[in-house]
């Protein structure tokens, strides 16, 4: 009897977790294990949604079950994909989200550079110059 509720309480558990966090969704890699201790995989999106009804936010969670026959022939089908993405873009460097976010913040950082010195240039029209309140 031990054994069946060892057995009950490990397919209830996750095995292994790992979490990947990308922008506005975060995908879930959980290892878990069916009744005869044959360990599958489930991939889930989860993205953060504004009930506006409501007023409150949720979580819109969509599952990808893999299990372990069709293992191999899904990182050759992921794989190819992956590579038929590089070939599409002519070869062009994957470039991972954190570099991605690093380029956007330098562009950002560049563009709010390059709009200061325009207002600050700004000169006023029609000859007027500063006048303080003083000399009235």
């Amino acid at each position: 009897m031990d054994n069946e509720h060892e057995g009950s309480k490990r397919r209830t558990d996750d095995i292994y977790s790992k979490s990947l966090r990308a922008g506005n969704r975060t995908y879930f890699f959980d290892v878990k294990s069916t009744k005869s201790d044959d360990l599958y995989l489930t991939v889930t999106e989860s993205k953060r949604r504004f009930n506006n009804d409501n007023g409150k936010f949720f979580y819109e969670k969509h599952k990808l079950f893999l299990y372990p026959e069709d293992f191999a022939s899904f990182q050759e089908n992921l794989q190819a994909t992956l590579d038929k993405i590089s070939e599409l873009n002519g070869g062009k460097e994957i470039v991972s989200r954190a570099e991605l976010d690093e380029q956007r913040e330098a562009a950002e950082g560049n563009e709010e550079k390059t709009e200061k010195p325009k207002t600050e240039e700004v000169k006023p029209a029609g000859g007027f110059t500063d006048v303080s309140f003083d000399d009235l």
